[in-house]
């Protein structure tokens, strides 16, 4: 059963890397838009809300270092999703685009840490 577990969290992280790369590319795209910036304010807020339950609760033989790379991309990328309303629109794409890179390195180290666990 172990095998099975350590495969989800395989395959949660390369899902993780994945979104990073898609955030990446639509900052490089530059079509980003803030239409609604509350709405962008709350899904920051509820980021950061998601890493502070990961860091309080890791999961079942989970080391407190998987647990802190995933508490804190989360926190980071919460930060600069409220950061990105809050800033002029020419820094839009770059804290997108920041906020993609934390994932896609989270994704790598998260993979390479649950590779090295199994």
């Amino acid at each position: 059963m172990a095998a099975g577990v350590n495969l989800f969290r395989l395959v949660n992280e390369f899902i993780v890397l994945l979104l990073g790369a898609l955030l990446i590319l639509i900052a490089a795209t530059r079509t980003v838009g803030v239409s609604h910036p509350a709405v962008m304010m709350i899904l920051g807020v509820v980021f950061i809300m998601w890493a502070a339950r990961a860091w309080s609760r890791p999961g079942p033989k989970e080391s407190r270092i998987l647990a802190g790379i995933r508490a804190g991309s989360l926190a980071i990328v919460g930060v600069l999703l409220i950061a990105i309303p809050l800033l002029s629109l020419s820094h839009e794409s770059l804290l997108l685009g920041t906020a993609g890179a934390v994932l896609v390195v989270r994704g790598m180290v998260g993979g390479l840490l649950s590779l090295r666990e199994g």
